[in-house]
């Protein structure tokens, strides 16, 4: 067994260990709404549920020489946004939005993706999604070492709607199979569903 002091690595090196282990990661395909109304659009696989009651979702957001990117200043600014989830149609397509575009340029738009209206909230989400929740900013969190200016922005968010292709939805329950759910791991590699099982959660 190899023992490593994160600190004696540079911040590649640490996003090395941690993306090539916690794995694999599902992928949060987010839009938002700038002040002037463009829609943003772009993926996240630092990503994960908080809480089912109330139901509470997470997207950490990482900045660039501590310059938020557009999908947290967006959120930040409006108070929501929308989370997709990736899968096996869209992920290509997905993909495409990590492009780094400035402010006034919608990613959604250049990857050819086809908006649609929200229910609850002013964010569009898109249509190519089986599965996405529209959700109101519970918190935006900036982390990172202290004394120092923030690395990321954690979001949380307020699920306030769930749109969920009929497919995908069976007797309250999602199908797995049918959602179909890519996943990150590290560098370019993604991740299809694998073999499932089944263990029994101890008394």
């Amino acid at each position: 067994m190899i023992s490593i002091d994160p600190n004696t690595l540079d911040n590649r090196g640490n996003y090395k260990l941690l993306t090539g282990s916690i794995i694999p990661r599902p992928i949060a395909f987010v839009t938002t709404l700038s002040e002037h109304g463009v829609l943003n659009g772009a993926p996240f696989s630092y990503f994960s549920i908080v809480s089912a009651a109330p139901p509470l979702i997470s997207v950490s957001v990482q900045r660039v020489n501590g310059k938020q990117k557009d999908t947290a200043r967006n959120a930040a600014q409006a108070g929501e946004f929308v989370v997709h989830i990736t899968d096996e149609d869209n992920v290509e397509a997905v993909n495409k939005t990590a492009a780094a575009l400035p402010p006034t340029e919608s990613e959604v738009e250049a990857a050819g993706l086809t908006p649609l209206p929200s229910s609850v909230v002013k964010v569009p989400g898109i249509a190519e999604s089986k599965m996405r929740m529209e959700c109101r900013l519970e918190r935006s969190i900036p982390l990172g070492e202290e004394g120092q200016e923030p690395s990321c922005d954690l979001l949380i968010g307020r699920v306030v709607c769930y749109h969920i292709s009929e497919e995908v939805y069976q007797n309250t329950y999602i199908d797995p199979s049918a959602l179909r759910a890519v996943s990150r791991l590290a560098g370019n590699d993604y991740a299809k569903l694998g073999e499932r099982f089944i263990l029994e959660r101890p008394n």
